[in-house]
């Protein structure tokens, strides 16, 4: 690729033409997809980080700081690795959608598919599980009749919601969707792979929980690539479904 020829009595120009080249250049270089074996030890990292810290538990700063701080060490790490390959977030679709209708949808879509995804299940799958037990759920317990807790936590729910988004739909897929890059269907692989970790990790068996939460990142990872790639829809959506969840609580 090669400059036009500028007139030499008009230095400015040829001087900004010169950053504008090397500006697009810059960029073509940090929106190239990784190579598998970059991805491959990208993920490596990103995954051993994501479930080592899991295994820390700081009583002090009681769950939704442990949550907090488990999802902001894993989403650092990410952006550590984004750095070292010349990329950011935005590459990987945290930008301003193009339309406010647009983002709406979408988002509806993401909402309305993971409620639909989930009722299928229980209807008809639910029975092949045995019965869930209540551990899991017990951190809310206390949320029910309480509506100055419910205030107080639903601002780092919201947060957690955004980081996951980061986490799951932002880096994991896309690193698979690189990892897989010669093998047939790459895409479809790298949105099952994220699913099937974004359900596992929240439960670390397989449950009727983390089965539901492996749809939900089935159906988000779907929509995500389907859409052209931006987060802000499956952000918002990702924070309806929890927020939906906290106030079921109530």
């Amino acid at each position: 690729m090669q400059l036009r020829n500028i007139p030499s009595s008009n230095p400015k120009k040829i001087y900004f033409r010169q950053q504008l080249f090397l500006l697009k250049m810059n960029q073509g270089i940090s929106n190239q997809q990784v190579r598998p074996l970059n991805a491959l030890i990208d993920l490596s990292i990103f995954l051993t980080v994501m479930f080592l810290v899991r295994t820390i538990y700081i009583d002090s700063i009681g769950f939704w700081g442990n949550a907090l701080f488990k999802s902001i060490s894993t989403v650092g790490v990410a952006t550590a690795l984004l750095y070292w390959r010349k990329q950011s977030w935005k590459d990987l679709g945290l930008t301003k959608p193009d339309k406010f209708i647009k983002l709406l949808g979408i988002t509806g879509i993401a909402v309305v598919s993971a409620i639909v995804s989930i009722m299928i299940f229980e209807i008809f799958i639910r029975d092949l599980f045995s019965p869930e037990s209540e551990s899991s759920s017990s951190v809310f317990n206390n949320l029910e009749g309480n509506i100055s807790l419910f205030f107080s936590i639903i601002l780092f729910v919201w947060i957690e919601s955004f980081l996951e988004e980061l986490q799951d739909r932002g880096f994991s897929l896309n690193r698979f969707e690189s990892l897989f890059a010669k093998v047939p269907l790459s895409t479809i692989l790298a949105v099952l792979f994220q699913a099937a970790i974004f359900g596992f990790r929240h439960t670390y068996d397989l449950s009727p929980r983390s089965i539901t939460t492996g749809l939900i990142g089935l159906v988000f990872g779907i929509v995500y690539v389907l859409s052209g790639k931006n987060l802000w829809p499956l952000i918002i959506a990702h924070i309806v479904l929890n927020s939906m969840s906290m106030i079921e609580r109530l």
